[in-house]
């Protein structure tokens, strides 16, 4: 009994590594490196991004034919919706797999929620839990150091996309403005409200026109969209983040 036993376990963890290489061997495909980031986190290895990394904002890149083919080819094509190219798709893309649709933002619930939906179309449940560990020490660590220097003290204008870390970090966002350019409405309002910093977002930046009000506010870009196809990717992208707001104070 306990040498069928043994058999039983040698072929169920046999099989759990066979599982387990054949989702790693999935062709998976992300409109851009932020989706990227997020299968890389999910779980995936390797990861191709549709749009080129050198863009400064990615989701208005425009897909050729090539593209199309490298989408169907995919066993799994992960995208958000606010892309360029998903007009031209439609969400329901054609493909060998299957196609996942995620939110895409910074903070840890999302980060979590679309990491792990990525993850059960990769089988990768186990590897999501693990790296997503990773992500939310980043983030409380950073979130730490900011209230050590008491950065939730100072009064944050944020630009609409860069929102979701900075409430991570426990920042106090008492305005926010964009995507598009900032209004004379709220030029006043800056002036009013004396804001300490003024966080922007490097793929969109529109927040300069404040500084003219505010002179002696502290102003960054901060970005979403990784630079480079990676492993841990979106760590580095919010641990940059995370370091040029602690240097600025």
């Amino acid at each position: 009994m306990k040498k069928i036993s043994k058999i039983i376990i040698a072929l169920f963890a046999a099989l759990t590594l066979v599982s387990s290489a054949w989702s790693q061997s999935k062709k998976v495909v992300a409109s851009t490196s932020w989706a990227a980031a997020f299968a890389d986190i999910a779980g995936a290895d390797e990861v191709e991004s549709i749009a080129p990394v050198n863009l400064r904002h990615p989701p208005e890149y425009e897909i050729t034919v090539s593209d199309v083919q490298k989408i169907s080819d995919s066993e799994v094509f992960i995208f958000a919706g606010f892309e360029r190219m998903m007009k031209t798709l439609g969400t329901k893309v054609p493909n060998k797999g299957v196609s996942v649709q995620v939110v895409l933002d910074n903070s840890l619930a999302t980060v979590q929620e679309s990491t792990l939906k990525i993850a059960q179309a990769l089988g990768t449940e186990e590897i999501q839990k693990i790296r997503f560990a990773e992500y939310e020490k980043l983030v409380k660590d950073g979130q730490k150091k900011a209230l050590k220097k008491k950065l939730n003290k100072k009064k944050v204008l944020c630009n609409k996309n860069q929102t979701y870390l900075a409430k991570e970090l426990g920042l106090d966002i008492v305005g926010v403005f964009g995507p598009g350019p900032v209004s004379a409405e709220e030029l006043l309002k800056a002036k009013k409200e004396g804001y300490d910093l003024i966080i922007d977002n490097i793929h969109n930046p529109t927040g300069k026109p404040v500084t003219e009000i505010l002179p002696k506010a502290k102003y960054i870009e901060w970005r979403n969209f990784p630079t480079a196809i990676e492993h841990n990717a979106l760590k580095k992208v919010v641990s940059d983040n995370i370091e040029m707001l602690l240097a600025e104070f």
